[in-house]
């Protein structure tokens, strides 16, 4: 990530999401804003971490890893939302790993500076127990759901939060055929059932193959399939 010296901006992202009552002056004074690019890990399963982060513009996927290795989505985040809350709270490692799927910003703040300024504030421990609160009761009730819904549903609803915006046309690594062990990990199914469902997909002019990448044909029908986008 690429530090950006923007005072304005970060007083403007506190006002666009309401943060100026969460903090204190000193707190603010302390901000930090970063640019980062897509692809980039803001922080890895099992890393010790030492900022809070913001997210205010672009989107993430979040997804945690297995002691065998395999890899599961647990959300795609979009702003605003907040990473590095309950790693505070428990002054443990890193949760979930969060990958960055577009270009994007964020604010952070260390650790240390929120234990110096804002413990004995109300303010910013109200609006950490109702981000913790919302958290914890949409990831729980998503990954449990989401292994109910059928692969079709879970892979259009993944290339869906994949897709740049507008006309949702997409290519991205992710989706190489030499990934897509990895993506049946993400998504909870097996390589080979996976290849189905992509030709399936593929046979329905839904999306299409070309040069080892998956490209959306049709955004309406792929939208249908998704059942609301289970990722989102």
């Amino acid at each position: 990530m690429k530090k950006i010296n923007d005072s304005s901006a970060i007083r403007g992202y506190l006002d666009q999401f309401q943060l100026n009552g969460v903090f204190s002056e000193e707190t603010k004074r302390k901000l930090s804003l970063y640019q980062f690019e897509k692809g980039e890990v803001l922080c890895s399963r099992g890393e010790d971490i030492q900022h809070m982060y913001f997210l205010v513009t672009g989107k993430v996927k979040i997804y945690t890893t297995s002691p065998e290795g395999k890899s599961l989505i647990v959300r795609f985040k979009t702003p605003f939302a907040v990473f590095g809350d309950v790693e505070y709270i428990k002054e443990m490692h890193v949760l979930h790993t969060v990958e960055t799927v577009s270009e994007g910003r964020v604010v952070s703040v260390h650790f240390d500076d929120l234990r110096s300024m804002e413990t004995k504030r109300a303010e910013f421990l109200h609006f950490l127990l109702e981000i913790i609160t919302q958290k914890f009761f949409t990831e729980s009730h998503a990954t449990s759901l989401n292994r109910l819904h059928p692969v079709e549903t879970r892979l259009a609803s993944y290339l869906l939060s994949l897709s740049s915006e507008g006309d949702g046309s997409m290519f991205h690594k992710e989706m190489g055929t030499s990934n897509l062990t990895e993506v049946a990990d993400l998504i909870g199914t097996s390589y080979r059932h996976l290849n189905r469902v992509i030709q399936k997909l593929c046979e329905e002019g839904i999306i299409k193959r070309k040069q080892g990448a998956l490209y959306i044909v049709d955004l309406s029908k792929l939208r249908q399939r998704t059942d609301g986008n289970i990722y989102e």
